[in-house]
């Protein structure tokens, strides 16, 4: 109960601070959705010259894109800990956080949230209600049960990455380029690993599992029974991978010795 009440408590906090400034939190939102819109507009280009991709339909995989969007959005609000390693370790902020009494990649996560990012969420739903209606798809009591469980899972498998990748910065004070090039690795697991080599498909299922973000998860609410043996290790693979980031974390923060010169 005491995380449940510091976790309002900084949401109120947050909220207070945003509501200062209404037009930067207008702009980036707009800018949030004009970069959500321009990566759709490039689906639809590439099937403008294509009927299928992989066997995959265009309507397929715009909505493989939406799903991809909601497990995303819930990420990048709550796991924004991309310049952890500069802020924290380098400016010596972690000594900060070490002082107080509460675990610190909770406080981490809760001082670098962006509830703005939420509105991602929402996006996604829209973009797979439109592709879903085109595909005829229909739900079942279950459906909503099981969509929950495949997007927690697949946003613990991008916090867990992001959270090991960080978590080098304990072991390694230097300013390093590997967070903006874990970004854009993790763009593939939009579209579907069979449109790749099979040394990427590995990489992207068993490394760096970002198809369990977008692909495989969606492939259940597609039909598509050839992977369903896949999405349903969503939430396992998920849980699994936080699992080690927050061990491979409390190693890290053993081994961290301040700021101090």
């Amino acid at each position: 109960m005491f995380y449940v009440s510091m976790f309002f408590q900084y949401i109120g906090q947050y909220m207070k601070t945003r509501l200062q400034y209404r037009t930067d939190l207008v702009i980036e939102v707009i800018s949030d959705l004009l970069f959500q819109a321009v990566n759709l507009v490039f689906i639809i280009v590439v099937f403008g010259h294509t009927q299928l991709l992989g066997g995959w339909s265009r309507d397929e995989i715009v909505f493989i894109y939406g799903f991809f969007l909601v497990p995303f959005a819930l990420f990048a609000t709550f796991f924004n800990i991309w310049d952890f390693n500069e802020r924290y370790i380098v400016k010596g902020e972690m000594d900060r956080i070490l002082t107080r009494p509460i675990h610190s990649l909770f406080q981490i996560i809760l001082e670098r949230m962006e509830l703005e990012s939420l509105f991602g969420v929402v996006t996604g739903l829209i973009i797979m209600s439109y592709a879903g209606s085109n595909l005829g798809l229909s739900m079942q009591w279950y459906t909503p049960l099981v969509f929950i469980v495949m997007v927690f899972g697949g946003m613990f498998v991008y916090a867990g990455i992001f959270i090991i990748i960080a978590s080098i910065g304990f072991w390694s004070d230097a300013r390093t380029s590997i967070m903006p090039m874990m970004y854009n690795i993790g763009n593939y697991g939009r579209y579907p690993v069979d449109i790749y080599n099979p040394v990427i498909r590995y990489i992207l299922t068993w490394i760096l599992p970002f198809a369990f973000v977008g692909v495989y998860p969606a492939a259940y609410f597609l039909g598509r029974t050839e992977w369903y043996s896949y999405a349903f290790l969503t939430p396992f693979v998920g849980i699994g991978f936080f699992s080690l980031a927050v061990f491979i974390w409390n190693q890290g923060v053993k081994r961290y010795r301040g700021a101090g010169n």
